[in-house]
């Protein structure tokens, strides 16, 4: 007897040691993780931008600053529109819709899943709307009144903003912590992301990922590559193959037809000089370009610069006279 309720007490344990793992394997699924729920906040930022930027579009036309004195009236009630749209009829931000990602009550002692009443809907937007509407009129009436009867109440108005402020940030340091309620407004109202549906294994394909690879190692071989080619030295070599040469490369009338211009520049040569063959090129455009190029060659014929030698002072008399 003692051995049969021995085992029977063993397996209860196990029963339930079975059924407390269960639960929290089942906890752990439905964890959002942190970096979702701050990349859904970012999101909702990105998006009420492109909405107000897109809204100001529509005025572009009119008098300037015309949306000036009532921007924080009009800002609220676009963000009052997204939040009747999301929020208050689909549980989640677009953020969050994107990521699979909704709000629940976190108070409801029921374990399944219950969406946030619609009181905490409508202080939700009192909090979030209401308050940045506040901020940005108190802002704008203390600085538009010099008063000295508005100093107090500026004072008081700046130290609310500062607890908050300072509220935001424990709850963050908390949140980092725990990954639970990623904002100050979250944690009060008691609403806090779980999952829409099951999160299901992400198969992912790596053929792009390959391919970019790839081609950004290719990029990176051809930076690391055309330093190294001389493109003048090749452009010579190319046009060498492509144009055929005539007459003899130190022949004096060769020298004096073609010494009407530079080989590099195209103008009348300034101080005529050779590099060995029957081009002519001004001394200043021949010489920067071997200190440039110790390998510099003829763009026209390919020839590698033997010397820098000044061109006959009688072939230069005969091209002044033949103009």
């Amino acid at each position: 007897m003692v051995r049969s309720a021995q085992k029977i007490i063993g397996i209860y344990e196990t029963f339930r040691e079975d059924m407390a793992s269960r639960k929290e394997n089942a906890k752990s699924a439905n964890r959002v993780l942190r970096i979702s729920q701050l990349d859904a906040l970012e999101l909702n930022k990105a998006l009420e931008q492109l909405v107000w930027s897109q809204f100001t579009q529509c005025f572009h036309g009119f008098k300037p600053g015309l949306l000036a004195r009532f921007e924080p009236e009009v800002k609220a009630c676009l963000w009052l529109f997204l939040w009747r749209f999301t929020i208050y009829s689909k549980n989640a931000t677009v953020g969050q819709s994107v990521l699979n990602i909704q709000y629940k009550n976190d108070f409801s002692p029921n374990l399944r899943y219950q969406p946030p009443s619609k009181n905490q809907k409508i202080w939700y937007a009192v909090c979030t709307i209401g308050g940045r509407w506040l901020e940005e009129r108190c802002y704008d009436l203390f600085r538009n009144h010099h008063l000295a009867s508005f100093g107090k109440v500026k004072q008081c108005v700046n130290f609310v903003v500062g607890l908050l402020k300072l509220g935001g940030l424990i709850n963050f340091l908390i949140f980092l912590q725990r990954g639970k309620f990623a904002t100050l407004t979250e944690r009060l109202l008691g609403i806090h992301s779980v999952f829409c549906k099951p999160q299901n294994i992400r198969e992912v394909g790596f053929e792009y990922m390959n391919r970019e690879l790839l081609w950004h190692g290719f990029a990176e071989f051809l930076i690391f590559l055309l330093p190294l080619i001389s493109v003048q030295k090749l452009k010579a070599k190319l046009s060498s193959w492509c144009i055929p040469l005539t007459g003899a490369p130190n022949s004096d009338n060769t020298l004096a037809t073609s010494g009407k211009e530079c080989s590099l520049c195209g103008e009348w040569p300034t101080m005529p000089h050779t590099i060995g063959c029957e081009h002519i090129f001004c001394y200043f455009c021949a010489k920067s370009s071997f200190l440039f190029d110790m390998y510099f060659t003829c763009p026209k014929c390919g020839t590698e610069v033997h010397s820098l030698q000044p061109l006959k002072s009688g072939i230069e008399m005969s091209e002044v006279n033949a103009l």
